[in-house]
């Protein structure tokens, strides 16, 4: 799949998302309902025709019917309707998504893909109200169209339900050696992921290693509590420091994403001296100069978790 000018630019809170939809299996003669998906452009690398499947012997979960080869890769194929509890039938028209994150390649079953649109994280709202109920750990946000909403699928999430260690390992690499408990507060994190499992990881990470970590749910949160602490630098209160030594954020999120906060912060004359991880299954060769533009001091897929808290402790110590 080619990759679209939106991938070049950093800092917008712009993003795209290729339209999908599932049609649920009805009763004969009946038409099928049809529900609307999204997902992002940066996890897709090409959409192709349902290829020839094989099954396998064992699997973590019904919905994962099988893999197939393509160009000598072995690939496994979630039915995404499964998983999601709404079979559909298959025909002609029926379309794999392969997707890429985390540096794990693996494809998803739909209907059929309508098209790509180009947003603003602003237009994401977070599931709320019945769609919240209804979309559990499966989506991460609604966009809201005139004739239909589309919801954002969280594929992450999925695959870490079916097998965890694809998504993220959970190994430390390195041995248990927390700081003192005085030195606790030298140590201010704020962590920023609009995934509820995924942030209080990180957290549980980082306090294991003598982190004091404070959460937000999106970027535009973290920038408004950010906003506020440096007022207090402003009015001659407080050191910046007393409040906050590191932000590690998500970059895909709604209402502000990653690169975005990141670019604010770096390009404030009080915040910019504050270190910025980004934490991300989106970051891999191709993506990895977008959190360089904005200023990012590193940048750590998800898989590396158990290297988290060694590298954000070398960047405090750098800026003492």
């Amino acid at each position: 799949m080619a990759q679209t000018n939106i991938l070049l630019e950093t800092g917008t809170n712009e993003l795209e998302i290729i339209e999908f939809y599932i049609d649920e299996a009805t009763e004969p003669g009946a038409k099928p309902y049809r529900a609307h998906y999204g997902v992002n452009v940066a996890k897709v690398l090409e959409i192709i025709r349902l290829p020839k499947v094989t099954g396998m012997p064992q699997t973590p979960h019904p919905c994962v019917i099988g893999t197939f080869n393509l160009r000598s890769r072995v690939i496994p194929l979630i039915d995404l309707s499964l998983w999601l509890g709404k079979p559909m039938a298959r025909d002609a028209n029926t379309k794999v998504i392969v997707s890429e994150f985390n540096k794990v390649i693996n494809a998803f079953m739909v209907s059929g893909v309508t098209r790509i649109h180009r947003l603003s994280w602003a237009e994401v709202e977070p599931p709320s109200g019945y769609v919240a109920s209804f979309a559990a750990n499966n989506f991460t946000g609604v966009v809201k169209f005139s004739d239909r909403i589309v919801l954002l699928l969280d594929m992450e999430q999925i695959i870490w339900d079916l097998n965890p260690t694809l998504a993220m390992k959970t190994q430390r690499e390195q041995a248990e050696a927390s700081i003192p408990e005085p030195d606790r507060s030298a140590y201010k994190t704020l962590v920023v992921d609009d995934s509820n499992s995924i942030r209080r990881l990180i957290a549980s990470y980082l306090e294991k290693d003598g982190f004091e970590v404070m959460q937000d749910i999106n970027g535009q949160n973290a920038w408004e509590r950010l906003l506020a602490w440096k007022e207090e630098v402003v009015k001659g209160g407080r050191a910046l420091t007393d409040n906050v030594n590191l932000v590690v954020t998500d970059i895909e999120m709604p209402s502000m994403d990653g690169h975005t906060l990141c670019k604010n912060i770096k390009d404030d004359p009080v915040l910019k001296g504050l270190p910025v991880v980004l934490f991300s299954s989106l970051i891999n060769d191709q993506l990895y100069h977008k959190g360089l533009s904005v200023g990012a001091d590193d940048q750590v897929t998800k898989p590396e978790v158990g290297t988290l808290a060694e590298r954000a402790r070398k960047l405090i110590e750098e800026r003492r």
